[in-house]
């Protein structure tokens, strides 16, 4: 990752943070960087661009265990993550996926990970999340599954088995609701 791709995806991040205005654009403001919702994305950024950095691959865990110190969120600098990333609380939340993609919000108390406990990172064994997906406090995404685009995880559902797109996922074990079943 280059400094430029780096900064490009911050930017889309900030971004994310503004409210729209009624005109439709979407306005950069800069006092949303010292905003609690932001600051924690910005460091697990620095700590993925470490991870990719053959120079400052030693500094990634520095900036993971800061996020786990200051707001209570573990994100694996091995998950690559999209543009637009928000988080709203983060607090008790884990981030273990093999990938998420643009757009993603993803609330407190969330875990995605593998569905068994491993000291290792094994991509394979780990949830896939497309773009623009929600997803609920409390909510588990566990084990190598795919969350289709535009889905919809409800708070406190564990989620085991892959969500197609535009579906809405809720209870434990999770049952999907799409468009076909309502």
């Amino acid at each position: 990752m280059t400094l430029r791709e780096f900064l490009c995806v911050l930017k889309a991040d900030l971004i994310r943070l503004s409210p729209k205005h009624p005109s439709g654009i979407q306005p950069f403001e800069w006092g949303n960087i010292f905003n609690p919702r932001f600051t924690p994305v910005v460091i697990l950024r620095i700590a993925r661009f470490c991870y990719l950095s053959r120079t400052f691959r030693c500094m990634s865990p520095v900036f993971t265990w800061l996020n786990v110190l200051l707001f209570g969120i573990e994100v694996t600098p091995r998950c690559e993550i999209g543009p637009g990333l928000l988080l709203p609380h983060t607090h008790g939340t884990v981030i273990g996926a093999s990938r998420i993609g643009a757009n993603a919000i993803i609330f407190q108390g969330v875990t995605l990970g593998a569905k068994y406990a491993q000291m290792d990172y094994h991509p394979e064994s780990r949830p896939t999340v497309d773009d623009d997906v929600m997803i609920g406090a409390g909510a588990k995404v566990l084990g190598g599954i795919n969350i289709g685009s535009r889905a919809r995880i409800a708070a406190n559902s564990l989620v085991i088995e892959s969500v197609p797109p535009d579906s809405t996922v809720i209870g434990v074990p999770a049952i999907i609701k799409n468009a076909n079943n309502h």
